[in-house]
């Protein structure tokens, strides 16, 4: 993953929050993210990036689970001819079920776009 891509995806996570600023934007220590780049773009948005400690996978516990998640729930029941019909299952999984149906014992068993907008 390159620098930009990293950028894209951070500007992409934005369009649907009401507030930018202050948000917290957790990654590991790849290059992609410690990039002058990337960094400058968060800086500018107001976003806090917080890092995972080199060598401590406990760090990144959240993305762990929600991976663990998407492919039980999604990537082993599905075989995927190409890249593009991947993207977009791997989108609708994201957008259409696991934000806006799924609920989530860590927020009070909201989905987390009821618990965004009660916020």
């Amino acid at each position: 993953m390159t620098a930009e891509l990293a950028m894209q995806a951070a500007k992409n996570a934005c369009l649907n929050v009401k507030v930018i600023e202050g948000i917290i934007l957790h990654s590991d220590l790849g290059t992609q993210y410690t990039s002058r780049i990337f960094e400058d773009y968060l800086s500018f948005k107001g976003i806090i990036h917080s890092f995972s400690r080199k060598g401590n996978p406990y760090d990144n516990a959240c993305i762990e689970s929600f991976h663990s998640m998407l492919k039980k729930e999604e990537i082993n029941h599905h075989k995927y001819n190409d890249f593009n019909t991947a993207r977009k299952a791997v989108f609708e999984y994201i957008e259409s079920w696991y934000n806006r149906k799924r609920i989530h014992g860590a927020i009070n068993y909201l989905t987390p776009q009821a618990a965004n907008e009660a916020a």
